[in-house]
């Protein structure tokens, strides 16, 4: 881990990590940046289709990320209260998946009797 930092050559900021402030990306910057690329992508996903699966695993994604990112934020501002909404979201985006994988299946079966 030490050497993919020292390869960085200073992008990420302080690579020992002792509190210094250095010019740069901190890796909380390039982790959301990481984020927010691929939540474009799961809207372009989202939109594109082209079956009804495709958007729901689309939108599921998007939840994902945004539990990641909610999470992250939390750790960045030192807000506990944070990780109780990321977890939140995190069931709720569970259960509505099972909910559509029910809805499936109960679909699949109506088409084959």
């Amino acid at each position: 881990m030490s050497a993919l930092l020292l390869l960085s050559g200073g992008l990420l900021g302080d690579a020992a990590g002792a509190g210094v402030d250095a010019p740069g990306l901190s890796i909380h910057d390039a982790a959301m940046g990481v984020i927010g690329v691929a939540m474009v992508l799961a809207v372009v996903r989202l939109l594109r289709g082209p079956s009804l699966a495709d958007r729901v695993v689309a939108l599921d994604l998007l939840a994902f990320f945004s539990v990641g990112l909610v999470a992250l934020i939390a750790v960045v501002s030192e807000r506990a209260e944070l990780v109780i909404v990321a977890v939140v979201v995190a069931l709720l985006t569970f259960m509505g998946t099972a909910a559509f994988a029910l809805y499936l299946e109960r679909k699949g079966n109506e088409n084959a009797g």
